[in-house]
């Protein structure tokens, strides 16, 4: 190996250890306390060491956010590559399930990238394709159905096709009419575990794996999936 491959090696192995123990971080003291000098505490550096690997706090916060919707997209895409391409139910079931259970093992990361916005953050556009990942996978799915003649691009009761940003539905690969119902799914779909995983359902309830997997069949109803 190269001196320049080596400084690259150690460079990447220490940019990884600062990320996960602001991951650790994150866990105890939520986002809003995530501090570079508490990161650089934990593993023994000095605070103008991690400063060269990360310029400011809201620097390494992107960097935990777009490995948070990486993770989810991955987990995401997975499970749904398990499931044959004419099964539109079960691509989208599969799907749903799996951002689910990686946001219950991951309760602090998901709350970073969907619970509460942090105080004085601005999420770079870096951002916004990580994010995309899991809910263009459930679009893919409705989108093979419409070209399979299995999903009606027009469906009766059809939605206002002006409540999206111009140009959405055609970025998003869906038809106009049906472009707002798999946008109200899927923010369903994050609605119903945003509620599991922060506790609004405590008490409300009995089943969540139950409850979970009869909301998306709904979801998948409004999406007019077969």
């Amino acid at each position: 190996m190269t001196a320049a491959g080596a400084r690259a090696r150690v460079r990447a192995e220490l940019t990884r250890e600062i990320v996960e123990a602001a991951r650790r971080q994150l866990a105890t003291d939520g986002a809003a306390g995530l501090s570079l000098r508490a990161v650089a505490r934990e593993l023994g550096m000095a605070s103008s060491a991690v400063y060269r690997y990360f310029a400011s706090r809201d620097e390494l916060l992107t960097a935990l956010i777009v490995d948070a919707y990486d993770a989810i997209g991955a987990a995401a895409e997975e499970a749904e590559a398990a499931v044959p391409r004419a099964e539109l139910r079960g691509r989208w079931r599969a799907t749903c399930r799996a951002v689910r259970e990686w946001a219950l093992a991951h309760p602090h990361e998901y709350a970073l990238v969907y619970g509460s916005p942090v105080p004085g953050y601005a999420a770079p556009e870096t951002t916004i394709e990580p994010a995309a990942r899991a809910a263009l996978l459930l679009c893919r799915v409705v989108a093979d159905g419409v070209a399979a003649g299995t999903v009606a691009p027009e469906p009766d009761g059809r939605d206002p096709d002006d409540v999206l940003a111009p140009g959405l539905a055609e970025r998003l690969g869906l038809p106009p009419a049906l472009a707002p119902r798999v946008v109200t799914a899927w923010s369903g779909l994050y609605g119903a575990i945003g509620f599991e995983v922060f506790g609004q359902t405590h008490g409300v309830v009995a089943d969540h794996a139950a409850y979970f997997d009869a909301a998306i069949e709904r979801l998948a109803d409004l999406a007019r999936l077969p």
